[in-house]
């Protein structure tokens, strides 16, 4: 470190230590400034990374406030972030960072008359939609982030989505804002005459100036601002010093809250807004084509825009090969014709549906007529249209997935539009590019507005590679110029396309939009180096700037994916697991809102500790493991991640060499065992559940092993599974398709067997032998605690005793998720060269399978007049169910029980996950999990109706939380069985 280097990096520490003094007396939001905190808000979804000085939490505007005087009293940049998915980098950089989605995500109100909205900055697109869609509104733009993207990230881009050719962009949608202005006051920008802005520019405030030189600036370079716009309309760079142009010449009036639209907290920072509502549509159908080339189906878009659709989104192969190899998408193949290269998507909505389907069928015959594609799919229904539309926006993440280490899908020339006229000769030059120089890329986005999001994939860890990213980003930037489009349609400048302003507007209107920044942040302390007065764009690279993996032995397989650091850097930070209606991605995010508890947060913070020169003994450090703490393992990343970021396995492995440095707690070690203290429960019951019911006992066992005396204990039954089945006798059946092996959990086995034998019967009347293995524990709980050298003990000798003890090939069967499923994912993970485990794992089936196949097969009858049939049966699946395997076979089976009505709950984890919810510092968030969707729901049916769920922990929870029962699916189809079994 040079002299020079270091006194900068004393300067920086003592500004850190003094701002976040100051921060910590002044604001009543959270602050941190700690390495991990700093790390994970380096980056957002775009190929940067900038680590700042620390990191605020505002609760309210006077918060914003304090931050900005204090940031600007030491000289310190400000930067503004909401979900941090900008895709140019936007909200990255080396000042303090405001994360304004924690706390500031209230709606204020919604005003059904009027049609606004009054929110403030932090509320979510989705979240608004929710609230005003029993007024039968919603807020226009419609990005494909809408489940975590925030309104002020929306205004900071000026963001669009599928929707805009009807809905415009969000600075359409914008009557007012209230923002902190750099020199941290605070200001009200709306819409004033000419009269009321003459007035407010006679004040001796920043604010004043702002309606006294503005205009000034704009009749200045009015030429420049007639000639240097592009004029394509679908805009999201630069400032809008032509719509300040055409205030000052026509009767619009001035309007601040719009110009700064779009200005990426550069000239402001956002605090509340009070936007428009649209009607929403209460239907849609959807055409979708089917063509043997990209190039095929841009060609159909015009016929397309004939017929006045809501949108037209085109995906490519490179996406649809992906889509298939998710589970969560499982049902794609069924319902696509042919092995397509490319679909269009073409939206009708409104509420006339006889008018709705006739655009349709126009549509449908144009392009017959034409010649374009080789089938349309007709999408109706919303049930028709569900699995489509999860692709269509989930195009990102499934094209983010394609990336291999450093090799990735990067965002720098992704957001171009030009006239759809010209689409198609555009992207063919577009390509012709991409080609010269030898560059693959996805293709997908709006055609209905002529933006294509392209993006090619680029090792920016090889600087030959990044040479020639900047290559093509030049020569795309003039293609674009050529055909009167944009270099940013809704994406934004950032640091990836800023460089290139000057050349864009030309010098004049350049210079002119420096005179706005020096206007609105004469110190240019807020957000620095966007839109003007911008690094390079191959500076601050992400992946450059990590140093090398130091090694790491690490007691689980990651070599798949390059490594533990590999695995965890897979994460693009694309922010899917900060959604917050939907799947169960990521339950303790959906509980705290924090971004250190999504997957994203804790992917960043093992980069971190795993990019360290020593990383087994970061893996032990205090704060990493509190970042992890409340993960649930719940495995929903591993599915519903686009990245599939695997944090459940990231997190034994972190836990184990935290373990290994701080000792093993005296609780993990006894959920660890807990198939042999629920072993000892059993044989001791109904004495050993005493314990649970004394008062001074749970109080004993809060203080000693963390275990909540709010959560009841499981209730532990003498004639447990493996007792029954040993004093049965011998099955009577015969057995025509051979034998099965039931594994015998460690959960029902002992406190529901009579799940266990509803299954056993149920295998045997279908013709299968049943063979009860009791034997060994597949280590799911010890792995869960991170005891994974344990786990993998247990692993080998189950692996073994199934592989000496069963017939070859033969299924192995269960009803615990948690435990069966154990078998197919962690077994061989820890223990990837072991035969029997390679060949245990591939013969891994649910019991739900077997037993529908028997059905159909009329091997087993059920009752058309048993209490199960007819029956409206709710049901929640299991969080390594959804993950593994998913829920199909067992909805399936539910729907054979006759005249049954199954419905399968959206409603995450139920926030149980195995200990997670006994222990007591985790029992509040545990409920609160459950209390977002899952209680809620099931409290909202009806007493007739019956709950089904897979998982012990899932009925433990729903008990607790609801007062109500639920059966597992096994147990109602034997209800519903008709004929004799043998008791």
């Amino acid at each position: 470190m040079t002299a020079i280097s270091g006194d900068v990096t004393a300067a920086r520490n003592a500004a850190a230590r003094d701002v976040e003094a100051r921060l910590r007396k002044e604001l009543d939001g959270d602050v941190h400034f700690d390495d991990y905190t700093r790390h994970l808000f380096s980056r957002d979804a775009s190929m940067y990374a900038i680590e700042p000085l620390g990191v605020a939490f505002p609760r309210h505007a006077g918060d914003v406030q304090a931050a900005v005087a204090a940031a600007g009293e030491y000289g310190v940049p400000v930067v503004p972030r909401g979900a941090g998915t900008s895709l140019a980098g936007q909200t990255v950089g080396p000042g303090l960072v405001l994360d304004l989605s924690q706390y500031m995500n209230r709606i204020v109100e919604i005003d059904a008359d009027r049609r606004t909205a009054l929110v403030e900055t932090g509320v979510v697109q989705d979240q608004l939609n929710r609230a005003a869609a029993p007024l039968g509104l919603m807020f226009g733009p419609d990005t494909s982030t809408s489940n975590r993207a925030t309104l002020g990230g929306m205004i900071g881009n000026n963001s669009a989505g599928s929707g805009s050719i009807r809905y415009g962009m969000t600075i359409d949608h914008v009557r007012e804002l209230d923002v902190v202005l750099a020199d941290a006051t605070q200001a009200r920008l709306a819409p004033v005459d000419e009269e009321e802005r003459v007035r407010r520019a006679g004040l001796p405030t920043l604010e004043a100036r702002l309606y006294g030189e503005l205009p000034r600036i704009a009749g200045e370079y009015a030429g420049a601002i007639e000639a240097g716009f592009p004029e394509f309309w679908r805009r999201a760079g630069g400032y809008r010093l032509d719509r300040v142009a055409r205030s000052v010449h026509g009767n619009d009036g001035f309007d601040l809250a719009k110009f700064v639209v779009g200005s990426e907290g550069t000239l402001v920072v956002a605090t509340r807004a009070l936007v428009d509502l649209v009607p929403k549509p209460t239907r849609t159908v959807i055409a979708v084509g089917h063509f043997a080339s990209v190039a095929a189906a841009i060609g159909a878009t015009e016929d397309a825009l004939t017929c006045d659709p809501g949108a037209v989104e085109l995906m490519d192969r490179t996406i649809l090969d992906l889509a298939r190899q998710k589970i969560e998408y499982a049902s794609l193949s069924g319902i696509l014709e042919g092995d397509p290269e490319a679909l269009l998507f073409v939206s009708f909505t409104g509420d006339d549906e006889r008018e709705l389907l006739g655009g349709l069928e126009r549509l449908t015959a144009l392009w017959s007529r034409h010649g374009h594609g080789y089938h349309t799919l007709k999408a109706v229904t919303p049930a028709q249209q569900s699995s489509l539309l999860k692709v269509r926006k989930s195009s990102l993440g499934l094209l983010m997935a394609a990336g291999e280490g450093t090799r990735r899908p990067l965002a720098f020339i992704e957001d171009t539009a030009v006239d759809p006229v010209h689409l198609a000769e555009y992207t063919g030059r577009f390509k012709e590019v991409l080609d010269r120089h030898g560059l693959s890329a996805g293709f997908y986005g709006h055609c209905s507005v002529g933006c294509l999001h392209i993006r090619p994939f680029v090792d920016t860890a090889d600087p030959a590679q990044i040479a020639t990213m900047r290559a093509v980003a030049e020569e795309i930037k003039d293609l674009v110029k050529e055909y009167g489009g944009v270099n940013s349609s809704e994406h934004g400048d950032g640091l990836a396309r800023s460089e290139f302003n000057r050349e864009i507007f030309g010098d004049d209107l350049y210079e002119a939009m420096r005179r706005v920044k020096g206007l609105f942040d004469p110190h240019s302390r807020l957000n620095p180096g966007k839109i003007v007065d911008a690094p390079a764009m191959t500076d601050n690279l992400r992946d450059p700037a990590l140093p090398p993996a130091g090694p790491l032995r690490t007691r689980l397989d990651f070599e798949v994916v390059g490594g533990m650091r590999g695995a965890a850097d897979r994460c693009m930070n694309i922010g899917l697991c900060r959604k917050s209606d939907t799947g169960a991605m990521c339950p303790s995010y959906m509980a705290t809102y924090k971004e250190e508890d999504s997957t994203r947060g804790r992917a960043n913070a093992l980069v971190k500790a795993l990019s360290d020169p020593r990383p087994e003994r970061a893996l032990g450090d205090g704060r990493l493991h509190e970042i992890l703490d409340l993960c649930l393992m719940c495995k929903a990343c591993k599915s519903e991640c686009p990245l599939g970021v695997d944090m459940a396995t990231l997190k034994a492995e972190s836990l184990s060499h935290h373990h290994d440095q701080h000792g093993v707690p005296r609780r993990s070690r006894i959920f660890g065992s807990i198939r042999s203290l629920n072993r000892l429960g059993s044989a001791t019951a109904p004495l050993s559940n005493l314990p649970g019911r004394l008062r001074t006992v749970r109080a004993l066992m809060d203080r000693w092993l963390g275990i909540t005396p709010a959560r009841p204990l499981p209730v532990y039954v003498r004639r447990n599974l493996v007792r029954w089945f040993r004093r049965r006798g011998a099955a009577a059946a015969q057995a025509p398709l051979g034998t099965v092996t039931y594994l015998a959990d460690s959960f029902t086995t002992y406190t529901e067997p009579g799940i266990g034998r509803a299954a056993v019967e149920l295998l045997e009347h279908s013709g299968w032998r049943v063979s009860l293995e009791a034997r060994g524990c597949c280590g799911r709980a010890n792995f869960s605690k991170g005891l994974v050298d344990e786990a993998r003990d247990q692993a080998r000798k189950l692996a073994g005793l199934l592989a000496e003890t069963t017939e070859p090939g033969s299924p192995v069967v269960g009803c615990e998720p948690s435990c069966l499923l154990t078998l197919r994912d962690e077994h061989p993970a820890m223990l990837p060269q072991d035969p029997a485990v390679q060949d245990i794992s591939g013969r891994v089936r649910q019991v739900e399978e077997l037993l529908a196949e028997a059905i159909d097969d009329g091997r087993l009858r059920l009752r058309e007049d048993a209490w199960p049939a007819g029956r409206r049966i709710l049901y929640h699946g299991h969080c390594h169910q959804k993950a593994e395997v998913g829920t199909a076979a067992t909805v399936a089976l539910l729907e054979r029980i006759p005249g049954a009505e199954v419905v399968e709950l959206d409603a995450g984890c139920c926030g149980m996950a195995g200990s997670f919810g006994f222990e007591s510092e985790h029992y509040d968030v545990s409920m609160t999990v459950g209390n977002d969707r899952l209680f809620p729901a099931i409290t909202a049916e009806p007493e007739e109706t019956v709950l089904a769920a897979t998982g012990v922990s899932c009925r433990q929870q729903i008990f607790h939380g609801t007062e109500r029962s639920a059966w597992h699916p096994v147990e109602l189809v034997r209800a519903a069985l008709e004929g004799e079994i043998r008791q």
